[in-house]
C-alpha cells in the first residue's frame, strides 16, 4: 500500500477523526497535511473551540502520518502550545513533519493554521514502533 492509501484505509476506519470532518489534503512517507472546520459542537464555554479538538487534530496528524508506510505507531508522549484562539468558522489545518527517526521511536513536529495561515497551535508527539502492520490491527 502506498502511504495515502494506508492513511485512507486508517481514516476509513477512525470514527472519530471522521466526525471532526478530517479530510487527507496530502500524504506522503511520514507526512501528512489535514484539513479540518470547525463545527457548532467543538465550541466551548467561552465561545472558541475547546482545546481537545485542536490537540485532536494534531493527534489525528501524529497518527496518519507515523502509520503511513503501514508500520504500527502509537503515541508515548506528546505537547502542545496553544498560540491563538480558535473560532467558529474556521478551517484547520495540521502538517505533521518528522524530525527524528529511530528503529523504535519518532519524533514528529505538527503546526496548526486556521484559514489565514496563522499558527494557533504547535505540537510535538513521540511514538513509539509496535512492530505489527496498521493493516493487520
Amino acid at each position: 500500500m502506498t502511504p495515502l492509501e494506508t492513511a485512507q484505509y486508517m481514516l476509513n476506519q477512525d470514527e472519530f477523526s471522521k466526525w471532526m470532518g478530517i479530510k487527507l489534503v496530502e500524504v506522503r512517507e511520514k507526512y501528512c497535511l489535514l484539513e479540518m472546520p470547525v463545527k457548532a459542537e467543538m465550541i466551548n464555554g467561552l465561545k472558541t473551540v475547546h482545546g481537545g479538538i485542536t490537540f485532536s487534530l494534531a493527534d489525528s496528524a501524529l497518527a496518519f502520518s507515523s502509520n503511513n508506510t503501514n508500520e504500527a505507531s502509537v503515541a508515548l508522549n506528546c505537547v502542545i502550545n496553544f498560540t491563538k484562539a480558535v473560532r467558529m468558522g474556521d478551517i484547520l489545518t495540521a502538517e505533521s513533519i518528522l524530525i527524528s527517526d529511530t528503529r523504535k521511536t519518532g519524533i514528529y513536529d505538527i503546526s496548526i493554521k486556521n484559514q489565514d495561515q496563522v499558527l494557533v497551535a504547535s505540537f510535538r508527539g513521540t511514538v513509539y514502533k509496535i512492530e505489527k502492520k496498521v493493516t493487520d490491527l
